[in-house]
Order: C-alpha cells, then structure tokens, then sequence
C-alpha cells in the first residue's frame, strides 16, 4: 500500500465525520421533534399520539401517518402569546447583540494591539469566566444586583443614589447577565479576525492622508467584518433561545421563547406544542445562518 493511500484513508474520515455527527446530533433529534409537533397532545406517557409502533404492522403505521396535522403551527401562528415572544426574543437577542458588539469590539482591538507576550495573558483573563459554571456565574450577579447587594452599597458609598435601586426581575439586570455571559464569545473572534490584519494597510492609510478615524472605518473595520459577523451569529443564535438567564433575572411580565417552550414541555405537558415552536425558532435561527453564508460566498467571489 502506497504512503499516498495510507495518509488518505484518515483524511476521508475525518471528512465524513462532520457529517456523522450532524445526522446522529442533529437530524435525527430534529426528526423525533418534527414527528412529535405533526401529532396531538393525550393523557398518556409519553403526553402526545401518534406512537409509530413498528411492531403494529403497515396498516398501523399508515394510519399513525394520517392523524398527522399543522393545527399546532396554526395555533402558534394565531395565538398572541407565541408571537410576543419571538419578537421579545428577537428584540433581546438583536439588542444584546448590539450591546456586545460595542463593548467587545474595543476590547478585541486593544488585545491584538498588545505585545505578543501579553496577548496570551488577555486571551486567559477573558476565557477565565468559562472556568466556573454558568449556573453559579448567575447566581452571583443575583446576589450582586439584590436589593442589599454590592451594585447598590456601592452606589450608596458612592453618593450616586439615595436608595437602592431595584435591579432584579428588571429587564436591565436581564442584558447585564447576558452581555457578561456571552462577552467571551464577541471578544474571541473579533481578536482572531483583528491580530491576522497588517499594521502595514493602517500604517499606509495613515500616511496617505487618512485621520484614525477614517483609517478605522474605511480599512479596519471592512477588514474585520468576518470576525464580526462570527461574533455576531455565536451571540445573537443562543441569545434567541436563552432561558436562564431571563428566567432567574428578568420579570415574568413577558416570557422569551425560551421560557415559553420550558413551561410547555414541563408545566402543561404539551410537548406537540412546544415542538413545534422549536421548529419555528429553528427556522428562524437558520435565516441569519443563511444569509451569512450567502455574504461570505459573494465575497470569496468578489475576491
């Protein structure tokens, strides 16, 4: 056997594998949540029919596939309190984004402008918060923005208050959980996309004439948008779906998505329901994935 063939063999699987995973991860779950929205809720274990029983024959099975319907999308389509909460989460998530984004983006452009022996040590205080769990990173921030916690002793020491402020079950405390948990993943590629850049194209926009801040907008900036537009997707996607953060820190006036598909699957048993309100998120989730691929294409194309 040639060293050619040798050396090709674990390539073509590590090529399959991606795909492997994604059909035993992801196609098959979806499948079992597509058949579960296409059915109808019962008092029974599990809370919904029809069960494709195998053992049951053709006629069984044929007869599984005609009680499917779309009367659980229609509902989702026709009941308010579904359609508030896409577009709460989709107003949380488009504006955390944003928030992120604008505090990420100076971090991530000050790290690459380090020394290289300290941008190792950046790059460890920012994925240090990833070392303690989500769940106890959350909690300490309730304990922070508690009525007596240290947000409000310091406002107090600090004469910017006269009382405390009321943070928790506020929509404030809400984004300040999630721009703190989802900092990391703005800041990490934004710096990959911004230490690959030449200093040598700011340098020469510089000498051409450009002010900073036309050297920032008109090369900088184009030049890391793939960087931000990864930022933007491993931030704005979770953020769609988040449950714990709103559901700990946030009101229960409006309920996200998130929250909705919880009380569906674990409160009112309807799991028909709540499956297809995962499919209709993940439709929706898959449009920006969608048109980013399509920006990156155009762009390989341009080049």
């Amino acid at each position: 056997m040639s060293a050619r063939r040798i050396f090709a063999r674990p390539a073509r699987f590590a090529a399959i594998a991606p795909y492997v995973w994604m059909l035993l991860f992801f196609l098959v779950p979806f499948g079992f949540v597509l058949k579960i929205s296409l059915s109808q809720t019962a008092i029974a274990q599990p809370p919904y029919e029809p069960v494709f029983d195998l053992t049951a024959g053709w006629t069984a099975i044929r007869a599984a596939f005609a009680a499917l319907s779309i009367d659980n999308f229609r509902l989702i389509a026709s009941d308010d309190l579904y359609v508030f909460a896409y577009l709460r989460s989709l107003t949380v998530a488009v504006t955390a984004t944003v928030l992120l984004l604008v505090i990420g983006y100076p971090i991530a452009y000050g790290m690459a402008r380090l020394p290289k022996r300290w941008q190792s040590v950046a790059m460890v205080l920012v994925i240090v918060p990833f070392w303690t769990s989500f769940l106890i990173r959350i909690y300490a921030w309730i304990n922070i923005l508690q009525h007596d916690g240290l947000l409000n002793r310091i406002l107090l020491a600090l004469h910017l208050v006269s009382q405390p402020v009321v943070w928790l079950s506020t929509d404030t405390a809400m984004y300040i959980g999630i721009v703190y948990s989802y900092l990391p993943f703005m800041i990490l590629p934004l710096y990959a996309t911004l230490a690959k850049m030449e200093p040598a194209l700011e340098e020469a926009a510089s000498d051409l004439g450009a002010p900073p801040w036309q050297v920032f907008w008109l090369v900088t900036f184009p030049l890391s948008l793939p960087g931000v537009g990864a930022g933007v997707l491993l931030c704005l996607i979770p953020i769609v779906g988040e449950f714990v953060i709103p559901d700990l820190l946030a009101g229960s006036n409006s309920l996200m998505i998130g929250q909705t598909l919880w009380l569906e699957f674990f409160t009112n048993k309807d799991w028909p329901v709540a499956s297809s309100a995962a499919i209709v998120l993940l439709v929706v989730l898959l449009l920006p994935l969608l048109l980013y691929e399509r920006l990156q294409r155009r762009q390989l194309e341009e080049r």
